[in-house]
């Protein structure tokens, strides 16, 4: 059998520990504070990581808390966010996401999560205005080392090609299959996440993969099934 045509159950371990060799196994301590991950990683849909930390920043400076960034001004805090892609629907989901918490919790706080099981911590993120599931485990992961897998684009085609999940696959199904094949382990899952989305970066890109500096290509369905054989463009 060739490596390729091993069970996804095998390959996903392979993937893990290639990858951990290859970008050095990561330690899981959060970036920022509880609200700062969620509110910037709401702001961070369709928008690079620099451009998300000029509208955070930016936006905090124009109104100074919390309290300040929900009363807002519809104008003034789309033009403080629009560095982000599309601000305007952004805005009105930042301000009913932070309603909704000070309302539920008498505080901007979602320290509470914590605590609470992960299915529902789940279904209480998910039901947040602009907050959906990849937004939800990132939280949970990065924040509060919940066992759960952010599946972003990266992730996902990396998955897609090296063969972890199908094609017709969908994005969120993707976070349940991904999750149930592996360890039950937050560390493992976040290197698990982490690593993906840099390869998916630097050489699984979207638009020509970078197949032969690829640590994965003795495993990978896309590089066997496709490139080796000179079927796509970029080959």
């Amino acid at each position: 059998m060739e490596g390729y045509e091993l069970p996804a159950e095998e390959k996903i371990m392979i993937t893990h520990e290639l990858l951990n060799q290859e970008y050095k196994p990561l330690t899981l301590d959060p970036r920022r504070s509880h609200m700062h991950e969620l509110i910037s990683t709401m702001l961070s849909h369709r928008t690079n990581h620099k451009d998300e930390e000029k509208a955070f920043y930016t936006m905090m400076e124009r109104f100074g808390d919390w309290e300040g960034v929900m009363n807002a001004p519809f104008d003034d805090l789309a033009d403080a966010i629009s560095t982000t892609r599309y601000p305007g629907q952004k805005v009105p989901q930042i301000q009913e996401t932070l309603r909704i918490i000070k309302e539920e919790r008498g505080e901007f706080s979602i320290d509470f999560l914590e605590h609470m099981p992960v299915e529902e911590a789940l279904a209480w993120l998910t039901r947040l205005p602009g907050v959906g599931l990849k937004t939800a485990t990132l939280v949970l992961l990065f924040n509060f080392k919940k066992p759960v897998l952010p599946v972003d684009t990266h992730v996902f085609r990396v998955s897609q090609r090296v063969g972890l999940i199908g094609a017709k696959v969908t994005a969120n199904k993707a976070h349940d299959i991904l999750l149930d094949m592996l360890p039950k382990d937050a560390l493992v899952l976040f290197n698990f996440h982490k690593h993906l989305l840099k390869h998916g970066q630097k050489i699984c890109t979207w638009s020509y993969p970078r197949c032969e500096k690829c640590v994965l290509n003795g495993i990978c369905n896309y590089y066997n099934q496709v490139r080796a054989k000179g079927i796509d463009k970029a080959a």
